[in-house]
């Protein structure tokens, strides 16, 4: 059963559809792959589905229930998390504080007791310290907690954020190019961690331009092109598609061949 589907989504921006009637589904423990050229629609599509833009028609559903256009925080609570293509990181906060950060989207305590200071915000605090340095482990940045943000390179930056969507305990993952400006070798962690926060049951949407890297980790990829889907299906099937390589002009759907075979 599919954990998150997409039905028919479509967005106009100024009279000019941005994304067209597209459809897709994600199961538990599934990386898929949304891929196109630039300006082809892929992160208008992600804003659709996270809540941050409300789709002209189409609906998306998570885990049966239809929450198209339900808030960004609200979602994050029903168990769809995000990152973005633009990294949203706290720069001058230590980089334990802003993966503390994104375990206050969990918290349900009353805020006056937040505000007084009281032994059950001082447990969840504590609680979301010993989280956030257990997710900073993970993604092999332990040993920076206490550096600002703002002095690590930009893959460790990736990572963090990464960290901070798991804090939220996900369901369903969102990563807008979570490689974008990567070098071989931290692709290659963010490549192994996405791996297994698969296995570990969270469905992952992925938006990636490092064409190797989808064809290696994905299970299944939707094609985009001016807003409309056109093409799907396995990587080995996306890879010799026509339709995917005139789109590519080519030479990505060529590499991407490559790195599959």
């Amino acid at each position: 059963m599919s954990i998150l589907e997409v039905d028919g989504l479509g967005i106009e921006f100024g009279g000019l559809r941005a994304v067209d009637d597209v459809s897709f589904a994600v199961k538990r423990g599934e990386i898929v792959s949304i891929i196109g050229p630039n300006g082809a629609g892929k992160t208008t599509l992600f804003n659709m589905i996270s809540g941050i833009y409300l789709p002209a028609h189409g609906r998306v559903r998570l885990e049966g229930e239809d929450v198209t256009g339900v808030t960004p925080h609200l979602l994050a609570r029903r168990g769809l998390s995000r990152t973005f293509q633009n990294l949203q990181i706290f720069q001058e906060m230590t980089v334990l504080e802003n993966a503390i950060s994104g375990f206050h989207l969990r918290e349900r305590g009353p805020v006056l007791s937040d505000l007084l200071g009281l032994r059950g915000s001082r447990r969840r605090a504590q609680e979301a310290e010993t989280g956030a340095r257990r997710l900073l482990e993970r993604v092999g940045l332990e040993r920076v907690a206490a550096h600002e943000a703002g002095s690590l390179s930009y893959g460790a930056l990736k990572q963090l954020e990464i960290a901070r969507a798991l804090a939220l305990d996900p369901t369903v993952l969102l990563l807008d190019e979570p490689a974008a400006g990567c070098n071989a070798v931290e692709t290659e962690e963010i490549d192994k961690l996405i791996a297994e926060v698969a296995a570990e049951g969270v469905a992952i949407l992925l938006v990636e331009h490092d064409m190797k890297l989808v064809m290696r980790i994905s299970n299944h990829i939707v094609v985009l092109d001016h807003g409309e889907k056109i093409a799907e299906g396995d990587p080995a099937a996306v890879s010799r598609d026509p339709a995917v390589i005139e789109a590519y002009l080519g030479t990505q759907a060529e590499e991407a061949s490559h790195a599959h075979s």
